[in-house]
């Protein structure tokens, strides 16, 4: 499988969620080989802001909604940026077992969640993250919302600051 094909169009979600002035985070689920569902952080900076409509959340909710049957063990998620706990837990109860991401949430990122510290439903299952695939592409999307002042959501928040010390190459 082609990781930076695949998260470029993850990527092409982002930007089109920085382009409506919302958090730039693009997701996309892959079943052998074809992009079947996409997903574009919504409601991060409207006055109906919420923590529901990440990106991942919006592609698993278009996952469940398919009228395709598909073998979720064989289905991998792109994401722009690392699965925060509530993305990450989701994304395993509903059966996918690949994520790959493009830049580390040092703030709210989920993936180091230990699962074999957890009851036996979690503790049992093998998931695979690959981290760091096309991270520059998405560290310039996040470094241009936060430097952007009408931009308000995490304004200030470890997450921006570190984005904002990190180099671009």
């Amino acid at each position: 499988m082609d990781y930076e094909f695949f998260m470029s169009k993850a990527l092409e979600e982002a930007h089109q969620a920085l382009s409506m002035g919302e958090f730039p985070v693009g997701c996309v689920i892959v079943y052998e080989n074809r992009v079947i569902v996409t997903g574009a952080r919504h409601h991060s900076v409207q006055d109906d802001q919420n923590e529901l409509d990440h990106a991942e959340m919006l592609a698993l909710r278009r996952l469940v909604d398919l009228e395709e049957k598909i073998d979720r063990e064989k289905v991998t998620l792109f994401s722009t940026l690392e699965p925060c706990l509530m993305c990450y837990t989701a994304i395993i109860v509903n059966g996918i077992r690949r994520i790959v991401y493009a830049y580390e949430d040092v703030m709210g990122g989920g993936t180091n969640l230990d699962l074999k510290r957890l009851n036996p439903y979690y503790s049992n299952m093998k998931i695979t993250i690959t981290p760091n695939v096309l991270r520059g592409e998405s560290l310039k999307l996040l470094k241009k919302f936060f430097s952007d002042p009408k931009s308000r959501y995490l304004k200030g928040s470890l997450l921006a600051q570190y984005t904002m010390e990190q180099k671009v190459n």
